[in-house]
């Protein structure tokens, strides 16, 4: 058996690791173990703040990094601690999400605060999507401006979330990132930040380069994230956006997608 070629897994959350009811199959799961006794690592590298990612890392008994809220975190799952985070600038992303509305009208917003406990607001309007992780709803748009975040979530009445991003891109998109991170999720980030810049800074902690990295998503937040590695694996389920980036589109989340290729890969 040849070695394993990668010594990195970097794998997103929803709709790539996870199931639909957020399991992992134990096919999965062997095929990671696998993995690691073969001498990789395995990151997590998830949209979700570490606040809505710790009980899902805890399931796996993963102890290693995580690259948590698009990138802005780097978690130690094992030490329950938050080596890095990056906060948005409060006031830059209030004159962003103005110059927004004054080109789609009213959003509905929502934002994840920082901090190993930080909670998600979610403001009037905010559509919360079935079997969605804890929030805290909240009445006076003060709140939401009252304590460090990392992203503000936007959501409009009529336009899709593609629309949605595209023209918060176009209009504001000198002022903040903003990302497409799966149904009813559009968010809003500091200038530069993603999941490849998060995982990079993981990866150099971990002594691991991006030639030696193959990365598996399902969204287009995740396409700097293939494009920083040198493999990128789209599943089948995937947006279009990521699956015309990707080395290669395997099976779906449902279907062990991540296995299948990890198990081809174990056989060479």
């Amino acid at each position: 058996m040849s070695p394993f070629p990668y010594r990195l897994v970097a794998t997103d959350l929803d709709g790539t690791l996870l199931r639909g009811d957020e399991s992992v199959s134990e096919r999965t799961r062997d095929a990671l173990a696998a993995v690691v006794a073969a001498g990789a690592a395995h990151i997590v590298v998830t949209g979700r703040s570490v606040p809505w990612t710790r009980h899902v890392l805890d399931d796996l008994g993963y102890d290693g990094l995580a690259v948590c809220g698009q990138g802005a975190q780097v978690y130690h799952a094992g030490e329950h601690r938050l080596l890095t985070s990056l906060t948005l600038d409060r006031q830059l992303a209030g004159l962003a999400l103005s110059k927004v509305e004054a080109e789609v009208g009213p959003l509905a917003l929502a934002a994840s605060r920082d901090g190993l406990d930080g909670q998600v607001l979610v403001g009037p309007g905010y559509r919360v999507l079935e079997g969605a992780l804890p929030s805290v709803p909240y009445e006076d748009p003060s709140e939401l401006w009252a304590a460090p975040l990392n992203k503000v979530y936007i959501q409009h009445p009529t336009l899709s979330d593609d629309e949605l991003a595209r023209v918060t891109r176009e209009t504001v998109g000198s002022l903040v990132d903003v990302v497409m991170a799966g149904a009813g999720i559009v968010e809003i980030l500091p200038l530069g930040l993603s999941k490849a810049t998060g995982l990079s800074l993981a990866a150099r902690r971990l002594g691991v380069k991006a030639a030696e990295t193959i990365a598996f998503g399902d969204m287009p937040n995740d396409i700097p994230m293939f494009a920083w590695a040198a493999r990128g694996v789209a599943m089948a389920n995937a947006h279009d956006e990521l699956k015309a980036v990707a080395d290669e589109v395997t099976s779906s989340n449902e279907d062990d997608g991540i296995a299948v290729v990890l198990e081809r890969l174990l056989s060479r």
